[in-house]
């Protein structure tokens, strides 16, 4: 019971530290995307900002793991992965209605679950086994 107490603790924090990357994520690309920058820009930027903020506190926080060269090198293979299905969503969305924001909102759950589940079984994967 106690493991599972830990597990749903563990995934709270990492939807709330989601969240939090979220609102840097799409406040960038809003901003850029008010000034007149291109979505594909406009978005590049946002998620890096957002990835950022999300590999400082899911290392620090989530799974108390700390930063580290091999745990950072995994962290930026998911980000591409991710990236990828983000860029696909936002297009997508730009050819389909003209909406680049509704492509990003539909990309991150997708983002959210892939970046969970890699993060936990991957790219944190010794500090998980400790606990």
């Amino acid at each position: 019971m106690r493991k599972l107490m830990n597990h749903s603790r563990q995934f709270g924090t990492f939807i709330a530290g989601g969240l939090l990357c979220a609102v840097v994520d799409i406040g960038v690309m809003q901003l850029l995307l008010r000034a007149g920058a291109h979505f594909t820009g406009a978005t590049t930027a946002g998620f890096l900002a957002g990835l950022l903020v999300n590999y400082a506190f899911h290392s620090r926080v989530t799974f108390e793991a700390g930063a580290s060269a091999s745990s950072f090198a995994r962290y930026l293979c998911v980000v591409g992965l991710n990236y990828l299905l983000t860029m696909g969503c936002v297009s997508l969305a730009v050819a389909l209605a003209g909406m680049p924001l509704a492509g990003k909102i539909v990309s991150l759950p997708l983002v959210a679950v892939s970046g969970y589940l890699l993060s936990k079984f991957w790219i944190f994967r010794k500090a998980h086994h400790e606990h």
